[in-house]
């Protein structure tokens, strides 16, 4: 059970071109939006859906194969766990960011 503490699983399309740092210390970090769709149908019988969005990070060896292989509007799935943090913008005002940070990754193809 100690595995289901903090995991997250997506599945979705890439919002845009990933987002790639070089870091000083040699270290590489990859950033990118992933929009997962909920569809349902309303009261009125409508066919309606939901879209949220999710930041995605990933360091190391998964961040080199996001910089060759992963592209905006492709399909992918994700494992990972859900993290959050804060910072100070350049204006001074207080920031919370929440991320997953990506263990997992399997390209599904083009765009749904």
């Amino acid at each position: 059970m100690s595995t289901l503490k903090n995991n997250v699983q997506l599945i979705g399309n890439v919002g845009q071109e990933p987002i790639i740092t070089n870091l000083e210390n040699g270290n590489k970090v990859a950033r990118l939006s992933l929009a997962t769709n909920e569809n349902y149908t309303n009261n009125a019988g409508e066919k309606q859906t939901d879209t949220n969005w999710h930041n995605l990070v990933a360091w190391g060896k998964r961040a080199d194969f996001i910089e060759l292989d992963v592209f905006k509007g492709m399909r992918l799935a994700i494992a990972g766990q859900l993290t959050s943090r804060q910072y100070e913008d350049k204006d001074g005002v207080k920031r919370y960011v929440t991320e997953v940070v990506i263990r997992e990754i399997v390209l599904l193809g083009g765009a749904e």
